[in-house]
């Protein structure tokens, strides 16, 4: 692969509970907590999935629009995706995994054609492909 990019973060303290990560241009310096739900305390910082969902869901959109735009049908101005990250236990063993949905709004475009580009978008995107074979990802549009 030709790196064309490389970002750069750094993760301190605790981690994930009670930490703190930040990238080296200090564009994002975000605080770290663990949610109630996986046995925190929850508080006023962000977690790993939460952030995974956020990059998740503009790379899915911006690989859509490529796609969408390549195949002259392009989606619209107000178009969303809406990421999802599940985390559980893994069924396989020890540790932890993750699941993804995907879900596209807003796109201005018949259900048939959207259902098409949303497969051809998950090709594209580095995050799927990133994750493909190791992680369940769920694609919709509706």
């Amino acid at each position: 692969m030709e790196v064309l990019y490389r970002a750069h973060a750094t993760a301190s303290g605790g981690g994930r509970d009670e930490g703190r990560s930040a990238t080296d241009d200090g564009k994002i310096d975000v605080r770290l907590s663990v949610p109630t739900e996986m046995g925190g305390k929850g508080g006023d910082g962000t977690n790993p999935e939460q952030l995974f969902a956020t990059g998740y869901a503009a790379c899915y959109l911006g690989a859509l629009r490529l796609v969408a735009g390549k195949a002259g049908t392009p989606v619209g101005p107000d178009t969303k995706v809406t990421a999802g990250v599940g985390f559980g236990k893994n069924t396989r063993g020890e540790g932890f995994n993750l699941d993804v949905s995907l879900q596209v709004t807003d796109h201005g475009l018949d259900q048939a054609v959207i259902d098409d580009l949303i497969h051809k978008a998950h090709q594209v995107c580095p995050y799927s492909n990133a994750t493909r074979g190791n992680i369940d990802v769920a694609l919709s549009a509706g």
